[in-house]
């Protein structure tokens, strides 16, 4: 069994949602896909895209990214019901949002959000940032720290798995070093939206071989204290430079990591920074 991995489908664009239907033109009907969130805004189309995946994939992984809980258009106005719904739209596609052993490796999906703990955003980024728009939050979680530590709670008891192999994920990043130093300045002023050190904690408690994560749009496969840390967005059309514009393979049961025979649209494990 081969594990790929793509985050930030972002399907909106019509040309990301043609390239979904030409991947299921390869057999994977073996392998397990990691999808790492920020699909689309969309619930109706979220599902669409979801049973495909299923339809052409042993096994799918998902977590919601920021863009699955907006709440601007739909019959949903709370981002907390929203999430509920994509959970629920989850169970019934059977799209796994909760840790399975499979053969010795375990996978295990990680809620997050970001907490400012990668720095303040300043007066542009809260006025440009769609997020402080676009969710709508209950009276119980109503600043961005009290919304991460309501999702890092539900992995509390996900932090305890043990295998010969675990790959762990979320949308949002678990440390700031991940992203590469080539980032110009200017650029880093959507820092404090990127993630969040208490995620970082728990993926670093965890302890995986390897931990996948979306949101940043720049693909990076980069190994700290022991754990390999990949991101492989798909990411808006525009943005090719820093993305693959592929799947990757991170894991394969039948080979070396990585070693993934060529075809379209499949990239095989070797970092890309």
């Amino acid at each position: 069994m081969r594990v790929f991995t793509v985050s930030d489908l972002h399907v909106d664009y019509a040309e990301n949602r043609q390239w979904v239907r030409n991947l299921l033109e390869e057999d994977f009907s073996a392998d397990a896909l990691i999808v790492a969130g920020d699909i689309c805004d969309c619930i109706e189309l979220l599902g669409q895209v979801l049973s495909s995946l299923v339809s052409g994939f042993r096994f799918v992984f998902f977590v919601p990214g920021n863009h699955e809980l907006w709440v601007e258009k739909g019959s949903i106005d709370c981002s907390l019901e929203k999430f509920c719904a994509v959970e629920s739209l989850c169970a019934d596609l059977g799209v796994h949002t909760r840790p399975v052993d499979i053969e010795g490796l375990s996978i295990v999906p990680l809620y997050s959000w970001y907490d400012f703990s990668f720095g303040q955003p300043d007066a542009y980024l809260r006025r440009a940032w769609r997020d402080f728009r676009a969710c709508r939050w209950p009276d119980h979680l109503q600043d961005h720290d009290s919304v991460a530590e309501y999702f890092l709670s539900l992995n509390h008891p996900r932090l305890q798995v043990h295998n010969d192999m675990v790959i762990s994920f979320s949308h949002f990043l678990p440390r700031i070093d991940v992203m590469p130093a080539r980032i110009p300045e200017k650029r880093r002023k959507v820092y404090p939206v990127l993630g969040s050190n208490r995620l970082g904690q728990q993926v670093e408690s965890l302890a995986p071989d390897i931990h996948i994560y979306g949101h940043s749009h720049v693909n990076q496969d980069k190994t700290i204290d022991g754990i390999s840390y990949v991101n492989n967005a798909f990411a808006y059309p525009s943005e090719e430079r820093i993305a693959r514009k592929a799947l990757h393979c991170v894991y394969d049961s039948g080979a070396e990591a990585g070693a993934v025979p060529a075809g379209s649209g499949v990239s095989q494990g070797n970092g890309q920074g």
